[in-house]
């Protein structure tokens, strides 16, 4: 038997009217679809419990603003995706990376090269064009970097990053055939810079 749709409209209204229970249902409905943004979209140094309580906080305090033209789903993505644009152009204006942003398996592949790297070529290698991407990624603005990421390395429909991002489908092709001749361009400023 299928679960009853969450009623939207009806936790708003509770919402509004001070229910706390309310506010805890509209959580629960929203954190998988939130918690699916911050995962691949949070800047390297936000953990993404910390992003979720933001955007959720951001949400509450903007709900006077919803005005019902959109669904709710998309109004809350539209706040998720900004605040992670956000920090990760905060990143960019003060990069930075520590030990403790890497995952545990990134860190033991670290420890695995550091101390026997010539055991593992290959990995290297991978490690190395993952460098690679990132840092070429890096050279272009954050709003088109991300679009890269969800277009390529994620391989999302131009309908999924629309409607994620509120974007027309024709800004995102712009978009993206912009970002990737600038890419194109960076990746032989590297290689005639001899950094390849």
């Amino acid at each position: 038997m299928d679960e009853p749709s969450f009623d939207v409209p009806d936790c708003l209204r509770r919402v509004r009217n001070n229910d706390p229970e309310a506010a805890r249902s509209l959580v629960e409905h929203l954190h998988p679809q939130i918690m699916r943004i911050v995962a691949t979209k949070r800047a390297r140094r936000d953990s993404e419990e910390d992003l979720l309580q933001d955007i959720f906080l951001k949400m509450f305090s903007k709900l006077d603003q919803y005005r019902g033209d959109v669904p709710f789903e998309h109004w809350v993505s539209r706040i998720a995706f900004n605040h992670c644009l956000n920090a990760l152009r905060a990143q960019k204006s003060r990069p930075e990376w520590r030990w403790a942003d890497l995952t545990t398996e990134q860190a033991e592949t670290l420890d695995a090269i550091l101390s026997s790297p010539a055991d593992v070529p290959d990995l290297g290698q991978a490690l190395g064009a993952r460098e690679l991407v990132d840092k070429l990624l890096e050279t272009l603005d954050p709003a088109d970097s991300w679009l890269i990421r969800l277009l390529e390395l994620e391989e999302r429909s131009i309908e999924e990053v629309r409607a994620l991002t509120g974007w027309s489908a024709t800004r995102i092709r712009v978009r993206a055939f912009r970002a990737r001749r600038r890419l194109n361009k960076a990746f032989h400023l590297l290689r005639k810079q001899g950094k390849l």
